[in-house]
């Protein structure tokens, strides 16, 4: 992996090859073994990342456009290798952010298959974190959903709203905090949906669906979230070619599709159209 970027071979599966043919590297985990035959290993392969540097990248391939990111390609891989690119870009992150002990400043080492990152200053031992977060579809009386946009988004790109769990908090109150934060709505009825893990950085995104009234003034927080809009069924599919929508790989399209009873075309794809 290289800036959390990896190589698809020719069957658009990730580019696995034995460890005895990576380069050496500081940073080397051990991610399992696989449980089932997939595509390109058995069952009972020893799965490692190996985090490579800018060097080592260009004399495997010095093409930049062919290292492919979990964005722009995560919907079209198997069960197993988006798998096991999550985990590795997890893990990724949480080592480069890592490397120096939070406590004290000193260097830490890698110990425990990369599971680890020891202190040995203070013989601290610091452990793989999971962010988590909330993500949630807002509906209206109407059977609409509340969908927001971003400043540093582009003018047309829209998504459910979503927060980090504050300590100490529950789910539950994470939802009616985050969303009053974000939108100025109350929200009632939280449920739980689904749950997915996002390496961006290392975060578990926990999917939740949400009643409010449509006669409260939406109020956008105006740093994060600058646009809201209830859109109906109707009016969604009938916008969808021009309306970047989250991308096929992320829980926040899954949720709109639920909601929306079907899969959606929106501008995000035909602007990816042939790209990968």
């Amino acid at each position: 992996m290289h800036q959390g970027k990896v190589l698809l071979g020719q069957d658009a599966s990730l580019l696995l090859v034995p460890l005895s043919s990576a380069p050496e590297s500081k940073v080397l985990v051990y991610l399992g073994r696989s449980t089932e035959d997939a595509s390109s290993v058995p069952a009972g392969t020893a799965i490692c990342l190996v985090v490579i540097d800018q060097a080592q990248a260009s004399l495997i391939e010095p093409n930049s456009e062919r290292w492919i990111s979990l964005r722009a390609t995560g919907a079209g891989l198997s069960d197993f290798d988006a798998g096991v690119f999550t985990q590795a870009l997890a893990l990724s992150n949480w080592h480069k952010s890592h490397t120096y002990c939070p406590s004290c400043g000193s260097e830490t080492l890698i110990e425990q298959g990369g599971w680890v990152r020891r202190c040995k200053a203070e013989d601290l031992e610091l452990f793989p974190r999971t962010d988590p977060a909330v993500i949630v579809s807002i509906i209206d009386e109407n059977d609409r959903i509340l969908l927001g946009s971003q400043g540093i988004w582009e003018q047309n790109r829209w998504s459910i709203l979503a927060g980090f769990v504050e300590p100490g908090e529950s789910l539950e109150a994470a939802v009616a905090r985050e969303m009053k934060e974000e939108s100025g709505l109350d929200v009632t009825d939280a449920k739980y949906t689904y749950s997915q893990g996002w390496p961006y950085p290392y975060s578990l995104m926990l999917g939740f669906s949400a009643k409010a009234n449509s006669s409260q003034q939406l109020r956008p927080d105006g740093e994060e979230i600058t646009k809201l809009r209830w859109f109906s069924r109707e009016e969604l599919e009938a916008e969808a070619s021009q309306i970047l929508l989250p991308g096929r790989a992320s829980i926040s399209r899954a949720m709109i599709e639920l909601w929306f009873g079907k899969e959606l075309v929106s501008a995000t794809e035909n602007a990816s159209h042939g790209k990968r």
